[in-house]
């Protein structure tokens, strides 16, 4: 594998670290499963991660279809998908943890639901716009089969990694304290900015030429 495609998973790996915001989903699942015992809490946190795997992987499959289902081009779902991230960059760099992600309707009734970890944990808080966008971004910009499966790899990797950090919520979210989940929560800002910022400026340079 090239070189330049390991480049690619990884910028799309820390893209997704940064639209998710694990980290900052944390003190959400340990309030959310703090009725559970240590065996429910980490089904909870299988059962959110395997749907954030599964959400994203068909995004990463049907993205283009639903494009072109909807006569969207890529350019003008890069714009849109830009500005997203940028608003949910603001939110993280102000400190508003998942309320963009997830209105009062949604927290209302999630809490009469048996399975959270598939909402509100995967979807919308996890596997949110914002992550959705990325990964039909980048499934059309590669559409190879080389880099569809890298992609997909990408995602389980992703979400292997978020049910080992749910399982060691409690712990992590006792070290960090809350300033410190604050502090991460503006640095993956930050970056969601930057990512933001990078799919506005490639959209808008196709859609645009004279612009560049």
């Amino acid at each position: 594998m090239q070189t330049i495609e390991i480049a690619i998973f990884l910028q799309f790996f820390v893209g997704l670290i940064a639209a998710v915001n694990p980290i900052g989903i944390m003190p959400i699942f340990v309030s959310l499963t703090g009725h559970m015992n240590t065996e429910e809490r980490n089904k909870t946190a299988y059962t959110a991660s395997l749907a954030v795997s599964v959400i994203l992987i068909v995004s990463l499959l049907a993205g283009q279809f639903l494009l072109d289902m909807f006569s969207i081009s890529l350019d003008s779902f890069r714009v849109a998908g830009g500005l997203l991230l940028l608003t949910i960059a603001f939110s993280m760099m102000s400190g508003k943890l998942g309320e963009d992600k997830q209105n009062k309707q949604e927290k209302s009734e999630s809490i009469s639901r048996e399975q959270i970890g598939v909402v509100p944990l995967a979807m919308p808080l996890m596997a949110g716009p914002g992550a959705i966008s990325s990964t039909i971004v980048y499934s059309s910009r590669y559409p190879g089969m080389t880099s569809t499966l890298g992609i997909a790899a990408t995602i389980v990797a992703f979400a292997f990694c978020c049910w080992m950090l749910f399982r060691a919520a409690p712990i992590i979210v006792r070290f960090l304290g809350q300033t410190g989940i604050n502090v991460i929560t503006r640095i993956m800002g930050l970056i969601l900015a930057a990512l933001g910022i990078e799919f506005i400026a490639n959209g808008l340079r196709a859609l645009f030429p004279g612009l560049a």
